[in-house]
């Protein structure tokens, strides 16, 4: 069985319009040329509504930055011992999670076996240790030194 089909064939990549024997081409070039231009159009708006989004976020965090360094300008002594707190505090929230690890390492057997055993678990230390998180963040935040103008960092 001879097969006489070629192994190459010849396919027309020029961007010009197609010869007047294939009019469905042109149809599909001019189709592809009209969606490319819709993404275009969608990509463009895309990116306008992103540099809105990112002015948004960027106004909200220099306000809050902005409001956070005033606090602590007009009470540096109670930002001092929030930074105090938070320090001594972290020392505290690293042994706490130690011994929630621990324990857990230890019972996470019983944890996969018993939903009671989980969820005493759970009880005992989740609320906790979300208020834990949170004042600890909290002093931390207030606490944080206050960021120095570039002018002023080199000096010193």
């Amino acid at each position: 069985m001879k097969d006489d089909s070629p192994f190459f064939t010849q396919v027309d990549i020029s961007a010009g319009l197609p010869t007047a024997g294939r009019p469905a081409a042109t149809a599909e070039l001019t189709e592809t040329n009209v969606l490319l231009r819709e993404l275009l159009v969608v990509s463009q708006r895309q990116n306008e509504l992103l540099t809105e989004i990112l002015g948004q976020v960027s106004l909200q965090h220099r306000q809050r930055a902005a409001e956070l360094k005033a606090w602590k300008e007009s009470n540096p002594q109670l930002a001092k011992s929030c930074r105090k707190a938070a320090e001594s505090l972290a020392r505290v929230h690293t042994d706490f999670l130690s011994t929630i690890a621990l324990e857990a390492a230890e019972n996470a057997e019983d944890f996969s076996d018993s939903e009671y055993a989980l969820g005493e678990f759970i009880d005992r230390y989740g609320p906790r240790l979300a208020h834990f998180n949170g004042v600890l963040q909290l002093f931390a935040q207030l606490g944080s030194p206050l960021p120095q103008p570039s002018g002023q960092a080199s000096e010193g």
